[in-house]
């Protein structure tokens, strides 16, 4: 029997969904015993192949992270966005209210126990080119499926997994729901 293929990435937030997942503890296990892993930080593969189900937590902030989405929708069945920074910009969003260029200066300018001697920018080619404001997933590609939270719970990750390995639409009691 082949194994299904899962995949996983963090763009703009904080790593926490990740670590819901890790929280599933020793169901683990029983999802290894069905699925192997692609692209993630459980396996640190940095590339994703063809998979069945692809987990995206974070916005997407930067020039790098529409391209890793765009990577992921191109390779993954199903793809879940996973937690309040995938579905709404989350944390890394509040900078949408003021412009770029004033973010950039209160960062490396201007902040309080800012030293910049050069009293510069970064502007290295290294460096992603951020986007003039913090977008949710489902602005750039498309999203099958969404697990609200910060951090979604691991009961609900696990149970979507779960349900979508037994080839069922996720359905998440209301207990398992968060939006907060």
């Amino acid at each position: 029997m082949s194994k299904i293929r899962i995949a996983t990435t963090s763009l703009a937030g904080c790593f926490g969904c990740h670590m819901s997942i890790l929280d599933i503890d020793e169901k683990l296990f029983d999802l290894a015993a069905v699925a192997e892993f692609d692209r993630s930080p459980i396996t640190d593969i940095k590339q994703c192949g063809p998979c069945d189900i692809g987990i995206v937590e974070g916005g997407v902030c930067n020039a790098e992270n529409v391209e890793v989405l765009r990577e992921f929708r191109r390779h993954c069945k199903v793809l879940i966005a996973c937690g309040a920074c995938a579905i709404t910009g989350g944390i890394p969003a509040l900078r949408n209210g003021v412009p770029l260029v004033e973010c950039m200066a209160e960062a490396y300018l201007d902040g309080i126990g800012t030293e910049n001697p050069s009293r510069t920018v970064p502007n290295d080619p290294e460096l992603p080119l951020l986007l003039n404001r913090v977008h949710p997933i489902q602005e750039v590609v498309r999203i099958d499926h969404f697990l609200p939270g910060c951090p979604p719970p691991a009961e609900a990750i696990w149970q979507a997994i779960s349900d979508l390995l037994a080839g069922r639409e996720p359905t998440l009691s209301y207990t398992q729901l968060h939006y907060d």
